[in-house]
């Protein structure tokens, strides 16, 4: 009886996991069954069109910021999941992209940090490239426009706690 139980115990948390899942929403679902599926964003944006972007991020810790677009009738017609290093050179546009446009595409960042070489903040997400952990640098410029992007390993997990 118990074993039954607890098989049944995980097969409905198995389920509830993929019915919470971002990208396994489908096309065509109205923006109210997305919000009964998935929950409260963590953000909503507003679209050229009347749509709206439900942004589903797993930040600060996580490794993925999944976009869900729903047109202006109120039917999603995109789901994306942004922290993917194949997008990025496609994506995030230097000396065009200002601060909106790079949080209605990933979200909050991980960390806002400065550093000596450039003068603005260099904004950091995690995301996973082949199961390793990896951090995308988006830098800054005072008056709110991208600058320039790069990639890199998270030395993090490489550190040994004492």
């Amino acid at each position: 009886m118990k074993r039954s139980w607890l098989a049944a115990v995980v097969v409905a948390s198995a389920l509830a996991g993929c019915a919470s899942e971002p990208t396994r929403l489908p096309l065509g679902t109205t923006r109210d069954q997305a919000l009964v599926q998935l929950g409260t964003p963590t953000a909503t944006y507003p679209l050229q069109g009347g749509g709206e972007r439900l942004q589903y991020s797993r930040a600060p810790m996580g490794f993925e910021v999944s976009n869900i677009d729903v047109d202006a009738s109120g039917h999603v017609v995109s789901i994306r999941q942004e922290l993917f290093e194949g997008l990025f050179d496609s994506t995030i546009k230097p000396g065009v992209w200002r601060v909106d446009d790079v949080l209605r595409t990933y979200g909050r960042p991980y960390e806002i940090t400065r550093v000596t070489s450039f003068n603005g903040d260099v904004w950091t997400w995690r995301y996973k490239s082949m199961n390793a952990r990896r951090l995308l640098y988006i830098y800054v410029r005072p008056d709110g426009v991208v600058d320039h992007y790069h990639t890199g390993d998270d030395l993090n997990v490489f550190l040994i706690p004492r």
